[in-house]
This record gives structure tokens, sequence and C-alpha cells, in this order.
């Protein structure tokens, strides 16, 4: 039997990220604000050698996981901000946060794809 899993809003999980940035000592900042409620998220790191944009999925069990969907390694902000792009103009309710991320390891736990 599959128990479903309470979601976090997407302001909410924004806020936490954000939070969990700052005490871990990196700037993370909100570069667009999507559905409070119901929002996808993309998260941007900016690390050393480039950013990688990380998007809100679901993995075969159903369990929250991050993609990462500008490819396997960091990209120049041009494509980071063309993908982004993209994104929102397929899905207005889109959440856009960045941090800080030299080592391009995300502030928070979270499954990667």
């Amino acid at each position: 039997m599959r128990f479903m899993e309470a979601r976090v809003k997407a302001g909410i999980w924004v806020s936490m990220a954000l939070r969990l940035a700052d005490i871990g000592g990196r700037s993370g900042a909100v570069l667009r604000r999507g559905d409070p409620d119901s929002g996808g998220i993309l998260c941007v790191l900016r690390g050393r050698e480039g950013l990688v944009v990380l998007s809100q999925v679901r993995d075969a069990e159903g369990r929250p996981a991050w993609l990462r969907s500008t490819g396997p390694v960091p990209v120049e902000e041009a494509v980071a901000d063309a993908y982004i792009e993209r994104q929102v103009k397929r899905d207005p309710d889109l959440w856009v946060v960045e941090f800080e991320a030299p080592d391009l390891v995300p502030p928070f736990e979270g499954k990667l794809l």
C-alpha cells in the first residue's frame, strides 16, 4: 500500500532553504516568486566553475528529489538563464531560488538524480 506524503507549501520550503543556506554561511536569494502554495521550484547553484539548475521532481517511488536540469556539468549563466526562461513560460507558478554554492552542493538535503 502506498502512503500519500504530505507536501510542504512552496513558499514555506523556500523560506526553509534560505534559512539553511544562511545557517551554513552561504547566501541565497529568491529570483522569482511563484505560487506560495503549489508552485514548483528551480534552485540555481552558483559555483566556482559555473551554474547548475536543479528542478524539483519525484523519483520512481514518488518521493521528492532534484534533477540536474542543465546537465551533469556546470554551465554558463546565459545557458542557465535560457533554461529558466523556458521553464517559467511553461509554468508561471514556478519559484526560482539561487544559492551561493562554490562546491555545487545545495544547502538543503535532498536526493539528486
